[in-house]
Formats: C-alpha cells, structure tokens, sequence
C-alpha cells in the first residue's frame, strides 16, 4: 500500500504537534505501508526544531507555503497600549481574515504538489492531520479528483474551543467556518480518526458517512532508553509544553511560594510574559526558573532528570476532561513521578491513576496543590522518589507502536473496501 499524509507540521518543525505525524511516518512502513509526507517547505513556523530529522525511507514532498507566518498575538500585543497597541492590531488583522485558519492560503500550493506526486507514485490513500483545520480542505479537493479513500486525522477538535473565547464577531465568523470544515469531512472522509473518544463522539453527531476510529496518542519508550535521572541537593519539578487559553502556572505558583520548600520549578516552552510577570510578583527568586523552546530531545532530557514533572490542565468544561495532551503520554514514558493538576474526573487523571504514575489534585485547589508537592518532597527527603513502573501489559498498550498498528490496519480495511485508485490523468492541468 501506498499511503500519502498531508501535514503542516513536519520536521523541521518543533513542537508537540509534530509528533503524531512523524512517528506515523516512522512506523507505518513496519507495517507493508510505504509512506509518503507532503508538508510545506518554509511556513515560517514559531518554533523549528533543526534535530529532528525526517525517518529513514519516508518520502518527504515540500510545496511553497504562501501565508503570514506563525505568530503569539496575545504576546506581541501585551505590555502596548495607546497607538503602538492599535499599530501592531492592525499588523495582525490580515491573518487574521484568512478562513478558517491563517494557514489555508498552503492550499493554493498544497493541491497542485499533491496532484504531481500523486500523478507519479499512484496512492492507495491519503490522509490529512489537524490542526490546521484547513489541511481538511485540501484532503476534501484531492479525494474528489484522485478517487481514493481520503482519512482525517484530528488532533484537536474541529468545532469545540472551550478554552479560548468566541464572543468577538470574527471569531463567531471563524468558529463557523470550523463547522463548515467538519461538515465536509463527515461527508466526504472515508474514514475519521479522533485523538480521543470526545473528538470522535462530536464527529458522530454529523452523521459521518465513513469508519471512525479512536487512536490516542502514545508513549515512546525507546526515546528514553539512555538518557538519565540524577538526583541534585534541590528538588526539582518540571514542566514542559507552552501556555495557552486558559492553561495557566497561577495556581501551582501561588502553591509553591505559600509552602516555602526550597523547590525549583523549571518551566520549558512558551511561558507568558503576564505570567512571567505575575510570578516575579510572587518574590520566587531562584525557585523559578524559564527556558526557551527546547528541541524535542532536550525537552526529553529535562523531563528524564527530573525528581517530579508537573502535568497542567484546566477546568474547562466536558472538554477539558478530555484533552489529548501528548504530553503526559511522554512523561508517562519519563517514568519520573507526576504531580498532575488535572481535572479529577478526566481522562488524564484516569490514565494516571492507572499507570500508578502520581498525585491527583483539582487544577485550582491551591492547597491540595501545595499538599501534594509538600508530600512529594518529604517523600525525596525521606529516601528518593523511584522511577515508576508500569503495571503488567499497560507500557505495551500505550505504546506509540501499539498505535501505529491500529491506524495501520484501519487503513487495511478502508483501502480493502475501495475500489483500487484510477490513474490520475495529465488533463488535470497540473
């Protein structure tokens, strides 16, 4: 089977949504599927990540990216008031026009690349990964003119953002377009593939004319295989990832300075510069401390030597039980004990307890937050805090292979119950 996967974010690209595509990429060929990845070439993405390094026998097709690059507004925006407030608004507003997403100019490049390759290699299918939600429009355009199963695959909800606010008339504007797109792939997907059960459950109430399927993110042991944990004389507590919406560091601070443990939080990624603000207010000194983006690899190394990684989701509704952090899935693999502020009733929080991995408390319960971290200290005061061991079948159940396996044989069926591709004609014009 020839399979092709559109993605706008591919390595070089950093950050944690690179990840589910490239390790598909990775593994599919394990299972008879060559795999082909067509992503752009210079999207100017926020982060890049020159280690990471696209797998072995992967075929990487780049097109031209034409659109604003990537961009923290909420950050580019705080601290500016008066005309300079209003200037760099007006910067922003273009990209901000662009439906459903500022990526969906990629389109315009994206369809023809893909019909070239496409015209060459003869796919047996193809599959688009969100977000952006506008890669869905190009998967829609190529199942039309090639005749193959087209399957999406959606990171983050399509219709769903109850963390970021929707009372702004273009946002309205935008969160209907996002409708819009998820109407077309209940349509038009042969199949849909959620990160987790919630996402699918959304999608089933359009009435989609395909297969769904839920495939989880999952934990790749072997990245860890040699890196290490040291103790040092300061506990240390570590989070990775960036800050978003309603994610926020506030209660988890406010616990750590009321409970006066000589602890270092190490926050790696994007961290607000209102929160950064907001936590030098707290007189924290050296018991804070800020790293840029790391790459992936550093990122994993940070959390490895680690007495304890702090896990960070928001109260925010039925969603916010079931946010498909690729994060925890890697500190789960880190092995080193978790303090998770999570939503107690929440898929997190179940997936925790059932690895035995650490401390659940309410997201803004500062004082069982600090409870728990004044707990985890005294237990590394009294002896160490061992790395976790996962019960019985459980580390090959999550495992990112174990995954790959489901998409693997979910592509089998769908390709199985098409008609084989015909060959896409010269007079498409491309």
């Amino acid at each position: 089977m020839k399979l092709l996967i559109i993605s706008f974010y591919f390595p070089p690209a950093g950050g944690g949504g690179v990840q589910r595509v490239l390790k598909f990429a990775r593994l599919l060929p394990e299972y008879g599927i060559e795999t082909h990845v067509l992503t752009p070439e210079d999207p100017l993405w926020i982060h890049r990540d020159e280690e990471l390094q696209a797998p072995v026998g992967v075929v990487v097709h780049r097109s031209t990216y034409i659109g604003p690059r990537g961009r923290r507004p909420a950050e580019e925006l705080y601290g500016l008031d008066g005309v300079r407030r209003l200037a760099r608004r007006a910067s922003l507003a273009p990209r901000r026009l662009l439906m459903p997403d500022e990526n969906a100019s990629w389109a315009l490049t994206a369809v023809p690349a893909a019909l070239r390759v496409a015209r060459r290699e003869g796919f047996d299918a193809m599959m688009t990964s969100s977000p952006p939600s506008s890669v869905h429009l190009i998967g829609a355009i190529l199942s039309r003119k090639l005749g193959i199963p087209w399957i999406a695959d959606l990171r983050d909800s399509i219709v769903a953002k109850e963390d970021r606010r929707v009372d702004r008339p273009l946002v309205r504007i935008k969160e209907r377009t996002h409708a819009y797109v998820a109407a077309l792939v209940a349509r038009e997907a042969a199949a849909i593939v959620g990160v987790t059960p919630t996402i699918c459950a959304e999608m089933e109430r359009l009435n989609p004319r395909g297969r769904m399927a839920t495939i989880p993110n999952g934990a790749d042991f072997d990245e860890f295989e040699f890196l290490s944990y040291k103790p040092t004389e300061r506990f240390r507590i570590t989070h990775t990832g960036s800050f978003f919406g309603q994610r926020s560091p506030r209660p988890f601070l406010t616990a750590l300075a009321q409970s006066g443990l000589d602890v270092v939080a190490r926050f790696a990624g994007d961290f607000r510069a209102a929160d950064r603000d907001w936590a030098h207010a707290l007189e924290l000194g050296d018991k804070l401390e800020l790293y840029p983006f790391l790459s992936h690899r550093q990122s994993l190394a940070l959390q490895r030597d680690s007495d304890a990684l702090l896990l960070l989701l928001p109260e925010i509704g039925v969603r916010g039980k079931d946010i498909p952090s690729g994060k925890l899935y890697e500190y789960i693999a880190a092995r080193r004990p978790i303090l998770a502020a999570v939503p107690p009733d929440g898929a997190a929080a179940e997936l925790i307890r059932e690895a035995g991995a650490g401390i659940i408390v309410d997201p803004d319960d500062v004082d069982a937050i600090r409870g728990a971290l004044e707990t985890l200290v005294e237990r590394w005061k009294q002896g160490g805090l061992p790395d976790t061991s996962l019960p019985g079948d459980l580390k090959a159940t999550l495992s990112r292979r174990a995954r790959v396996e489901e998409l693997a044989q979910l592509l089998t069926a769908v390709t199985d119950a098409t008609a084989r591709p015909v060959q896409v004609s010269s007079t498409l014009g491309v």
